[in-house]
């Protein structure tokens, strides 16, 4: 069963036909299209196009089709060109030529618009939930870390001690953000495209408002054109997926130079390690590198989609059909990823004493220069001033705390004898208290903020 053809003395070409259709992969709307179909119907019977007991046989056999769509019972034809197609098919069987009043005023350019709108808001959630787990997988580890100090790294050199909880909560934020970012997505996606036709909007007094609250949306599209030829929801659900795919990235990509031997901080469990075909004692960090090599593939379903959309005429073109591939794929490859990676991260085991190890004591050359400007030195004389001292300790190859007073005081002489006292990592970390710091009381704030957000008392 075709939805056209009077006008077409021969059928499509089988060829074309293949390329043409796209039932392989919108079937996934099935569930929503019964959704706006029987919404539509109940819109018709409202306007007077449909009686009520017409209704109730097209809502009650829509239903059936639902049924067997869940049950995996639905039996799909080598004609049902699209999911459309194929329901509408399947309703003519259940009720009869009543199945052809049903598409009255409705088309599928705003039947499809709607499906994919109804698509992201039933599973929003779903991704919203998977980056909540790997959240709470970084809380986690932060309230069990909290005492472990780290050196922080800038441009990849040590550059200062930190927490190590407050470098786990460094990975919460962005994922917030992401977040806030899928419930601002959800505002511009609950927007009604259905009524709008074609593209010139439909003859009947539907009412549209009434329709979109029956569907959940917040409203209806105010321009017929644009409801059916607007997919920035579409692109933004693939702008979304891929910077969280970059986030997962930057985490995933620390955990791999962490774990190495070079770093030794962490250790990978087996139950998320694999190893080598040829070397034994290989224990390679692939849950990671292969959550890099996804963020790359999202950024490939955004960058498609986006030149998909380029340069495409106002209204709706067939090149829309390519949608929503690029957003079911960028969905599958997230909720993929986001549960793996949380489980893998609680799995980790910590190496504090390597981590601690690994702070060296020109790390706090930035103290040094702090404690100069205690004593009432700019900090542009006092950075220059450590600056210096830190060259005279390389060229006598001693390290900073290994320099003798008389040696500090040739080069400032507001070193006193308490210079020494600089040389505490904890005492660096916990003299960082503003806001945002890396001080321990900060950070324990700053989780329970953290908690609080993702819904742990």
């Amino acid at each position: 069963m075709k939805l056209w053809g009077g006008r077409f003395s021969e059928g499509l070409a089988r060829d074309a036909w293949a390329l043409n259709a796209s039932l392989e992969f919108d079937q996934r709307l099935g569930p929503q299209d019964i959704r706006g179909s029987q919404a539509w119907a109940r819109g018709l019977q409202k306007a007077g196009i449909l009686s009520a007991d017409e209704c109730a046989q097209i809502c009650a056999g829509l239903e059936a089709i639902g049924k067997e769509l869940e049950n995996h019972e639905f039996i799909f034809l080598e004609t049902d060109e699209d999911i459309h197609t194929a329901v509408e098919r399947r309703l003519g069987e259940i009720i009869g030529p009543l199945a052809g009043k049903l598409h009255t005023g409705r088309s599928r350019n705003d039947q499809v618009a709607t499906d994919l709108r109804l698509w992201l808001l039933d599973y929003l959630p779903e991704l919203e939930k998977a980056i909540i787990g790997l959240q709470t997988a970084l809380v986690t580890r932060a309230e069990k870390d909290m005492n472990v100090m780290m050196p922080g790294y800038t441009h990849l050199q040590r550059a200062q001690p930190i927490l190590l909880s407050h470098w786990w909560l460094s990975h919460f934020w962005p994922l917030q953000r992401d977040r806030e970012r899928l419930g601002q997505l959800a505002q511009r996606v609950a927007r009604l495209p259905l009524g709008s036709g074609a593209l010139a909007g439909t003859p009947f007094p539907i009412d549209r408002a009434a329709l979109a609250a029956d569907l959940g949306f917040d409203r209806p599209s105010l321009n017929s054109i644009d409801g059916v030829s607007d997919r920035d929801f579409a692109l933004e659900f693939a702008f979304c997926a891929a910077l969280t795919g970059l986030h997962l990235s930057k985490l995933a990509e620390a955990i791999v130079l962490f774990c190495s031997a070079e770093f030794g901080f962490f250790e990978l469990s087996d139950a998320y390690a694999t190893g080598s075909s040829l070397m034994p004692q290989k224990k390679n960090p692939d849950v990671f590198e292969l959550t890099r090599a996804k963020a790359s593939t999202l950024i490939g379903y955004l960058t498609g989609l986006m030149t998909t959309l380029n340069g495409l005429p106002s209204a709706y073109d067939k090149d829309l059909q390519e949608d929503k591939v690029p957003v079911f794929n960028a969905f599958d490859t997230l909720t993929a990823v986001l549960p793996v990676l949380a489980n893998a991260l609680g799995s980790l085991s910590i190496n504090s004493g390597r981590m601690q190890a690994s702070i060296d004591v020109s790390m706090l050359a930035t103290d040094l220069a702090d404690y100069l400007v205690e004593k009432g030195i700019p900090f542009r004389e006092a950075h220059e001033a450590v600056g210096k001292t830190v060259q005279y300790a390389i060229a006598k190859g001693k390290s900073l705390d290994a320099l003798s007073q008389a040696e500090f005081q040739s080069i400032h002489p507001k070193f006193d004898q308490d210079v020494y006292s600089v040389f505490d990592p904890a005492n660096s970390i916990t003299r960082r208290s503003a806001l945002g710091g890396t001080a321990p009381e900060v950070v324990e704030q700053q989780l329970q903020t953290a908690k609080e957000m993702i819904g742990i008392k």
